[in-house]
């Protein structure tokens, strides 16, 4: 059972990331950053550093390794990534309605993205809304974008079995007719993309955000720094690609093309930061990523040359995303850490204090 907030709020001093000042944070009855010190407030915390509540941008509450799961084994991986720290999911596409939980005080906020949109036979069995006619994308984009939260998500690529190889799905005015459909909405579109093939296509409709981008060459990601493009890399998933050639070796160019990607993943993720593309962590937790590592993300984009890998699962991903980091008057969403996570990232495995909209639902002495 998570406590509700004291009527006299708390109290909590410490290091304020990004800036790092050190501060007295006050969080009044409600679960809000306060204006004002409260003078009767309890004393939650005397030190340590505290940091905007961490935000997993790829992820799949209500999809497991077997596919969709029941509601409360979606709650279970809710409180799962909430105990790691991420207190704000963007859903990137789940076959479940998981909006019940969207109501649940202790759970993490969750943007949902409605169903993916693929092609049938292109991509995973009974996740997407499969289209046998491509020009029908348009008008199921604006079915999604009324389903979600303000995202619509499409499979951009996958192997096609006729060439052997990643190929894209979508011709590219179908795609600059869609994307513009969804932002007529007020919703954001992103794409799953592996290889390069699609990427133009979908980068010169107008897309937002481009999940994994391994096949990012640099005039591509030139174009997306132009634009303001996003991109969530996932490189925990990225780890699998290994794997998935290995299972698929009747198709020797699609093997040897995913282990290719695989190999300068960690590249395309520099040239990208360095370029000036905003880069997000998330982690593609669902399916054959298990859910609470948003810390191995973060270590993975630190690795990769990422100059802000903390942002990028805090503050700058909450800006992205259009949600408050600790400011007066936002839900106290944070976490706290007993050493300062910028000289060694390893400290977030282990947050002293997860504050959810004000309540304590993680603690260790």
């Amino acid at each position: 059972m998570v406590p509700e907030v004291p009527a006299a709020g708390y109290r909590l001093r410490g290091v304020l990331l990004p800036s790092g000042d050190s501060t007295e944070l006050f969080v009044d009855g409600a679960g809000r950053i306060s204006a004002e010190p409260l003078t009767a407030a309890e004393t939650l915390l005397d030190g340590g550093w505290i940091v905007p509540g961490l935000v997993d941008a790829h992820c799949h509450i209500g999809l497991g390794p077997s596919g969709p799961v029941e509601l409360d084994e979606a709650e279970e991986q809710a409180r799962t990534d909430r105990d790691a720290g991420t207190l704000l999911i963007r859903d990137c596409g789940s076959p479940v309605d998981t909006s019940p939980l969207q109501a649940r005080a202790d759970l993490p906020q969750i943007i949902r993205a409605g169903r993916h949109i693929a092609r049938p036979k292109r991509y995973i069995g009974g996740l997407a809304v499969d289209l046998d006619d491509p020009a029908l994308l348009p008008e199921v984009v604006a079915e999604q974008a009324a389903a979600g939260d303000g995202w619509v998500k499409l499979v951009g690529d996958w192997i096609d079995r006729g060439v052997g190889d990643l190929a894209p799905l979508w011709p590219d005015d179908v795609l600059a007719e869609a994307i513009a459909t969804a932002h007529e909405a007020g919703a954001r579109v992103t794409a799953h993309v592996f290889g390069t093939d699609a990427l133009p296509g979908l980068i010169g409709a107008g897309i937002d955000c481009i999940e994994h981008g391994t096949g990012l060459t640099d005039d591509l990601i030139a174009e997306m720094a132009r634009r303001g493009t996003a991109l969530v890399p996932t490189l925990i998933n990225v780890e699998t690609f290994p794997g998935i050639a290995e299972r698929a070796a009747k198709y020797p160019a699609y093997a040897a093309h995913m282990r290719e990607l695989h190999r300068t993943a960690g590249s395309v993720v520099r040239c990208a930061v360095e370029a000036g593309v905003p880069v997000f962590a998330g982690t593609d937790a669902g399916g054959g990523i298990r859910h609470g590592r948003i810390v191995d993300e973060i270590l993975a984009l630190h690795a990769a040359g990422h100059t802000d890998a903390i942002g990028a699962a805090s503050w700058a991903a909450r800006a992205w995303l259009g949600r408050p980091g600790l400011d007066t008057g936002a839900p106290a969403d944070l976490v706290v850490y007993r050493s300062d996570p910028r000289a060694d990232p390893a400290a977030l495995r282990e947050p002293a204090l997860v504050l959810l909209r004000g309540r304590v639902v993680h603690a260790t002495g």
